[in-house]
């Protein structure tokens, strides 16, 4: 069964774009990541995930249930964590914790209570008491405290330190493990580089690609960093350029042997070539909207 799925799904403000035929199949137990640059969509397509917006065409379910339709036998089974959670100001986290377990009318204690302990979390004090990173942890737990099966989580990391975000895929990894479908979206392309298994690229409300982590890393392009020259050789193929200095860093799609000739007749004291991480193929495809 697929966790989540859409077909065509579109979504217009008025004549303002929100998001544009997007077809996105996530299989249940899966670990996914939804990236793109601010804007492109992936909010509004969280929001008619959760029956927040309707759409303006096209369908979505969750769990082979129609948003639309089912929206009340859905959300028990879904734990969202918006990018930006407001509480109670004078509610203690505790208090907001237990209010968030009635409103779903489940027991959720001992989960709360293991997710502060491992988040380091203190439930006496008041929310507006709190930093950014710890009302975040607040807005975690209120997310996983009833094990739901799949997690949509907008941007969950900001405002957590280093440990803390470690602290955080552990939790996530574990829920995992144990079957539940985790949906990630961020533009943090180290995190899904490193724990999702598929993701996705949304880009002004248009997915560009979609496939598995391992797929969307390999590409026959290459960064090449040269060293001694004030520019990128002029061939087809080279994109991203950035020069720093005598350095001139950029990504090549060409033909090596047009690019190795090409360079014969520079005066390069030094060379680089790599293979491209999950950044630098990523951030081609947020600026062009084109494969690599």
């Amino acid at each position: 069964m697929n966790a989540i799925q859409t077909v065509a799904l579109t979504k217009y403000y008025g004549k303002a774009r929100g998001i544009t035929d997007i077809h996105l199949t996530v299989p249940e137990g899966d670990f996914f990541g939804f990236i793109g640059p601010n804007g492109a969509g992936k909010s509004t397509t969280i929001r008619i995930l959760l029956g927040l917006l309707s759409p303006s065409g096209g369908t979505a379910s969750i769990f082979g249930r129609n948003v639309r339709d089912k929206k009340e036998d859905i959300l028990p089974d879904i734990g969202y964590m918006p990018s930006e959670a407001n509480f109670y100001p004078n509610m203690k986290v505790g208090e907001v914790i237990r209010y968030s377990a009635e409103l779903r009318k489940k027991d959720c204690k001992k989960e709360a209570e293991r997710l502060c302990e491992r988040l380091e979390l203190h439930m006496n004090k008041k929310i507006r008491e709190l930093s950014l990173g710890n009302r975040k942890k607040v807005s975690i737990v209120c997310a996983l405290q009833h094990e739901p099966r799949l997690c949509i989580l907008d941007e969950p990391t900001s405002g957590l330190d280093p440990l803390m975000q470690r602290a955080f895929y552990e939790i996530l990894e574990e829920r995992n493990k144990q079957g539940a479908t985790i949906f990630l979206s961020s533009h943090i392309l180290s995190e899904i580089q490193r724990y999702c298994k598929h993701a996705a690229v949304i880009r002004e409300g248009k997915i560009l690609i979609c496939d598995s982590i391992e797929k969307l890393g390999h590409t026959h392009a290459k960064n090449v960093t040269l060293t001694g020259v004030a520019a990128a050789p002029a061939l087809d193929g080279i994109r991203n350029v950035v020069t720093e200095g005598d350095t001139v860093k950029f990504l090549y799609s060409g033909e090596p042997g047009a690019l190795l000739n090409a360079l014969a007749g520079m005066p390069v004291t030094d060379l680089s070539i790599t293979e491209p991480d999950l950044e630098d193929i990523f951030m081609h495809y947020y600026i062009s909207g084109e494969k690599v």
